[in-house]
């Protein structure tokens, strides 16, 4: 299914916008072809769709976009969400049927000890090796981003000691159009088991564009025929992304479905919801049983998250770069 996103008009079906190839409109810009592999956990599906678009929508300018979600079929869903997929996303198959500007692809939770040994991975690599040949840039997110370093140039992630989780100041390592206007420090939101190392990334001839002093690398870059652009972060999380995992695994954890509390997500929080939650988790670790999540505190973040900050200002960048090329196409007809 094709969604149009339009700053003026909104996120629309394709009826209620000018069909494909009318150019009648008030500027030269071309249409940009966008596509989502949402790849996210089931209960991230639907939020994950709504953040990317209304990214996009506001990050446009007065470019109309183009924009198709799919998810690789080899990621496991329950019966709602394959439903979802089945009947609002467009078939992989189509992706080598049209013509992609941009691509955006989204880890997948992790079933396997090893990435080379997800259910998903044949689909997921197949889509990397088409994607570096067949797009401006793609956007690798998270595990998808770990996942194409592995397949390119067989960079290993990191198990870290704990999880990365919260939201980090990053800094620009160098001068980039993707960071050009950003905020500094650009504070991103980060959730991740694993890392890559920096060393391991430039010795392979990747370049670091932004990190963290807590949280490591942040964004990087390698150029092939498609500028590649790899988050190991989220910036498209909205303010409530990192509350709705933490408690979810809090859920967890009491449901015994994993063996570790979980860990506060760092700056994130204000100081009062943090004590409360401490207190929460000493109850939690005695009285281990799923009704108390009946008992949890309400619950308040800080008021200097700056939720979306970077994320607007690294998609309008990221447009910017992908229209380019596309507005002299349309000069030149």
């Amino acid at each position: 299914m094709t969604i149009l996103i339009d700053r003026d008009q909104g996120i629309s079906s394709p009826a209620l916008v000018p069909a494909e190839g009318d150019l009648a409109r008030d500027h030269v810009s071309a249409d940009l072809t966008i596509g989502l592999i949402n790849n996210m956990p089931d209960p991230a599906l639907k939020a994950t769709e709504r953040q990317f678009m209304r990214l996009l929508q506001a990050a446009a300018g007065p470019r109309r976009i183009r924009f198709h979600c799919f998810s690789l079929p080899s990621v496991k869903r329950s019966p709602e969400a394959k439903w979802h997929v089945e009947s609002e996303y467009s078939e992989l198959s189509e992706l080598r049927h049209r013509k992609f500007d941009g691509l955006i692809v989204t880890g997948a939770e992790p079933v396997a000890p090893e990435l080379d040994h997800e259910p998903y991975w044949r689909d997921l690599t197949e889509l990397i090796d088409w994607a570096r040949v067949n797009t401006r840039s793609t956007i690798w997110s998270c595990l998808a981003a770990h996942a194409a370093v592995l397949h390119l140039d067989g960079i290993a992630r990191r198990r870290l000691p704990t999880k990365c989780h919260g939201i980090f100041d990053c800094e620009a390592a160098t001068n980039d159009p993707l960071t050009r206007a950003a905020p500094a420090p650009l504070k991103v939101s980060h959730s991740r088991l694993n890392e890559i190392a920096e060393s391991d990334l430039t010795q392979a001839g990747y370049q670091v564009l932004t990190r963290s002093a807590k949280a490591g690398v942040d964004i990087f870059v390698r150029q092939y025929a498609s500028r590649f652009v790899f988050f190991q972060g989220h910036p498209e999380y909205d303010a409530l992304s990192l509350q709705r995992e933490y408690l979810r695994d809090i859920g967890r954890y009491l449901a015994r479905e994993r063996e570790t509390y979980p860990h506060l997500p760092v700056s994130y929080f204000d100081a009062a919801t943090e004590e409360k939650l401490a207190r929460f988790e000493k109850k939690a670790t005695q009285q281990r049983h799923p009704a108390l999540t009946n008992e949890l505190p309400a619950l308040n973040l800080r008021a200097d998250i700056a939720a979306g900050s970077a994320a607007a200002a690294l998609f309008r960048n990221w447009l910017q770069y992908l229209g380019a090329e596309a507005d002299i196409s349309v000069l030149a007809r």
